[in-house]
């Protein structure tokens, strides 16, 4: 009875019609970049159609669940997963999916986009700096050190704990605590997009549990924004695949930075 009060369907609108399109590009470029895409439905959801910040949390975390779990599987098809950095990132998310979902329910809809936006930025600017510090390293004829088991349970944790609260405070799929996290892991880019959609999932399912109890589910947005999202995340991996990455991994570093500061600076202005 109490999920039931949970759900419910709106009228449907006709910009709704855009939801598919714009779903099949998140659905695509999000399994191919990692994280599921989910970052993006939360702007779509509160500056584009309105969505009070309860309804467009859980909503977006609804419609963020096909995309990583259909991702997921066509990455673990192609050996794209690292069980073991999983396992590191989990635990901590899952309690961080918690925290954050009680931090939801007690802001507004104000509250959320510039804490979002803020959010968005300072990841970005993290991303860009430790990109350009790698690279700088590289040319100067260093490679980094490998960490000790200890300290990347302990950096696994942290980034586990960011991407889990994340996830529950914002509905997003925290894509980007999740890839800051795992690249430092020093494990290749098609498995840390594989790896950051299956950790992603597992933060999503649990935040979805935690916000059943204070907000309610649009459907009807679900459906339309997941028509096109699901169909995207099926072809991503098979193309991902098809793709030689060595060689631009640090540009897809530097555009997904340059994404989420734009998005940040969006949802503070809007």
């Amino acid at each position: 009875m109490i999920i039931t009060g949970m759900i419910f369907h709106s009228a449907i609108e006709p910009i709704y019609f855009l939801l598919p399109v714009l779903g099949l590009v998140i659905g695509l470029f999000g399994t191919m970049l990692g994280g599921g895409g989910g970052f993006f439905f939360l702007p779509i959801l509160t500056l584009v159609l309105k969505v009070p910040a309860q309804t467009a949390v859980i909503t977006s975390l609804v419609a963020t669940l096909p995309i990583c779990a259909v991702g997921s599987i066509g990455h673990y098809r192609k050996d794209n997963i690292d069980f073991k950095t999983v396992a590191m990132f989990a635990v901590a998310g899952i309690l961080g999916a918690f925290a954050g979902a009680a931090i939801a329910g007690k802001i507004s809809t104000g509250q959320l986009k510039t804490g979002f936006g803020i959010y968005s930025m300072v990841i970005a600017l993290n991303m860009a700096f430790s990109t350009w510090k790698k690279k700088r390293a590289l040319m100067n004829g260093t490679r980094p050190k490998s960490d000790p088991l200890s300290r990347k349970i302990a950096r696994g944790s942290f980034f586990g704990l960011v991407a889990g609260t994340v996830t529950g405070i914002f509905g997003v799929s925290a894509t980007a605590p999740v890839l800051a996290g795992l690249f430092t892991m020093r494990i290749p880019l098609k498995m840390v997009i594989g790896t950051s959609l299956l950790l992603i999932l597992i933060n999503t399912l649990f935040a979805v549990s935690a916000h059943l109890l204070i907000g309610k589910i649009d459907l009807t947005l679900v459906y339309f924004l997941t028509a096109g999202s699901a169909t995207g995340a099926i072809i991503g991996p098979v193309l991902l695949t098809k793709t030689n990455t060595d060689h631009s991994e640090n540009r897809i570093k530097y555009w997904y930075a340059a994404v989420m500061m734009a998005l940040g600076v969006i949802m503070i202005v809007g």
